[in-house]
């Protein structure tokens, strides 16, 4: 039987040729859109790793002019109390411009034992950092004010450069640089920094001691859940009124958050719509040709169903044409989609690539399934004599 319709799809190969190549781009399309998609769902079900619900960010430019250290440390002091002082406020805490949800990113790299560990991102912050965001401490401590004197500088970082620098081991105490620069302090859980479909990556954080307060433009404000419009309103005048020169601007983070998303979204959108119409393309190829097909080969059939064969067995045979046919293609698809994870393309985890491909094939053969099967019951449904009567 195979052997028969081998010879079939060959004497109509010009037709059948264009149908795979069809296929072909469908199948690398859909390829694209489900390893986006896998890796995306896969970001998504980690933990975000921080508590965004009703936390503020207070942007505003830095007002002060003077590199006088005690000068700075009073001005941030007094800032802060005043702040807290409002009765809607939980904590505050002051940072660098890579805040949760932003595009602002600080980026670094380290060399350590000879290996350079690059794309770290680099945060800036208190020590009230930790307690407003909420994130959990794997292993340690967090910064207190007797680190300002400590000999080698403290640092606290993620539990992904923890694996990079120290693999399974414990972190705390160690150093780490060629020079010994860093001492680990404290690994806290990783926290997806610019959505909940992104990865967290490597993280350090830096300890700012009073004299790099002056450098800092953002301010984290934790509030109660009753604070409303009428509250952003005091805490901005507030603000301004404290920072006399300073252009203040105030964000929440659950806003934030939702627009890092649907920035994090929008390329795959974009690609299943043009996925979608180059789908519903082949779909309706698929079906014209199997039903020009039924047209086309009346006598065949007829003939087929008067020496005997039964109506399955003719739906079953334009059904595994149409299999066969996207075999093909699939086939040279799976080959194209197997350099990505052997050539590291795009620097995503093999697995991710290995569902998409499966999804992928799962996709195509139900696809044509679907425009096989009604093509498939009307061939069936043809009565030999009616068919003969007509050739």
């Amino acid at each position: 039987m195979f052997r028969h319709l081998f010879i079939l799809m060959w004497n109509k190969k010009k037709q059948n040729f264009l149908l795979m190549t069809e296929m072909f781009v469908s199948f690398l399309v859909v390829f694209a859109v489900l390893t986006i998609s896998v890796y995306y769902y896969g970001n998504y079900r980690k933990p975000i790793g921080l508590d965004y619900e009703n936390v503020w960010i207070v942007d505003y430019s830095n007002p002060l002019r003077t590199d006088n250290k005690d000068s700075i440390w009073l001005f941030y002091d007094a800032l802060q109390k005043t702040v807290k002082a409002l009765p809607q406020v939980r904590e505050i805490s002051f940072t660098s411009n890579n805040v949760p949800f932003s595009s602002s990113t600080i980026m670094n790299g380290v060399n350590n034992r000879g290996k350079n560990i690059s794309s770290i991102n680099w945060y800036n912050i208190d020590d009230n950092y930790q307690n407003l965001l909420n994130i959990k401490l794997l292993e340690g401590r967090w910064f207190n004010k007797q680190d300002a004197v400590a000999r080698v500088k403290p640092v606290v970082i993620n539990a992904t450069l923890r694996e990079e620098l120290f693999g399974n081991q414990p972190a705390v105490g160690k150093q780490y640089g060629d020079d010994k620069q860093s001492r680990v302090i404290g690994v806290v859980q990783d926290t997806k920094m610019k959505g909940d479909y992104t990865i967290a990556g490597k993280a350090v954080y830096n300890r700012v001691d009073t004299g790099s307060l002056g450098g800092m433009q953002k301010m984290l404000v934790r509030v109660t859940p009753d604070a409303d419009i009428t509250f952003e309103g005091r805490l901005y005048k507030t603000v301004s009124t404290v920072m006399k020169t300073a252009n203040v601007e105030i964000q929440h983070l659950t806003d934030r958050r939702k627009y890092m998303n649907n920035m994090s979204l929008m390329p795959m959108i974009i690609l299943s719509i043009v996925a979608g119409f180059l789908i519903i393309n082949v779909a309706l190829g698929l079906f014209g040709v199997l039903w020009y097909n039924i047209n086309k080969r009346r006598g065949e059939i007829g003939l087929r169903r008067a020496v005997g064969a039964t109506g399955s067995s003719v739906s079953m045979q334009l059904v595994a044409e149409a299999l066969i046919l996207s075999t093909f293609s699939i086939i040279v698809g799976v080959f194209f989609a197997v350099q990505f994870p052997l050539l590291n393309v795009f620097d995503l985890p093999a697995g991710v690539y290995v569902m998409a491909i499966v999804l992928s094939v799962l996709f195509i053969y139900l696809l044509v399934l679907i425009c096989a099967f009604y093509p498939g019951r009307q061939a069936a449904a043809v009565y030999p004599a009616v068919a003969l009567h007509e050739d």
